[in-house]
């Protein structure tokens, strides 16, 4: 109930935005979050956002380090990174879009729940101990306690009107 209680309490109106991270309230747990902890951060969608120092996106018009499918740019990072932000397509719909968007293929590897799940392993792999991921997405699930993951916070984003809320969760590798 009190973790429940604190969620309701970090309840933030805001805008929708495709790029999750320009929204004020998660923009300033980003700054926080980059304050806090040490270590590299990489972002395997980053769209726009320029917070981490390793960049992927599947666009190649996005300015980024690289323009891979985000579990082939996983597997390229070594072990012991610090830090990821994990903000992916929240949906199949939005995966098979994002994928259409650059010409490439859409299938049931992409739009299967089990390619966020592989996409979870990875940074369960490459996140050191008490390093942070920052996961942006429709529920706070998160990498999750049975990859070794703690929530330290939760924000939720309010859009209001018919928008789905942005929920984002901070966990701390602690296994």
């Amino acid at each position: 109930m009190a973790h429940f209680m604190e969620m309701l309490m970090n309840r933030v109106w805001a805008m929708p935005n495709k790029s999750t991270y320009s929204i004020l309230p998660i923009a300033q747990l980003i700054e926080k979050w980059q304050v806090q902890s040490s270590g590299k951060w990489i972002d395997p969608f980053c769209g726009q956002n320029k917070y981490a120092s390793v960049t992927n996106d599947l666009n190649p018009e996005i300015m980024a380090d690289y323009h891979l499918d985000a579990i082939d740019f996983l597997k390229l990072q070594s072990c012991a990174l610090q830090n990821v932000f994990f903000d992916p397509p929240y949906s199949p719909r939005q995966s098979s879009e994002c994928y259409k968007s650059v010409g490439r293929a859409v299938n049931m590897k992409t739009t299967q729940s089990s390619w966020w799940a592989n996409i979870k392993d990875e940074i369960a792999r490459i996140v050191d101990i008490n390093g942070i991921c920052i996961t942006s997405c429709w529920n706070s699930n998160g990498i999750g306690k049975s990859r070794g993951f703690e929530i330290e916070e939760v924000l939720l984003v309010a859009h209001g009107g018919w928008h789905n809320d942005t929920i984002v969760t901070v966990e701390r590798k602690v296994r």
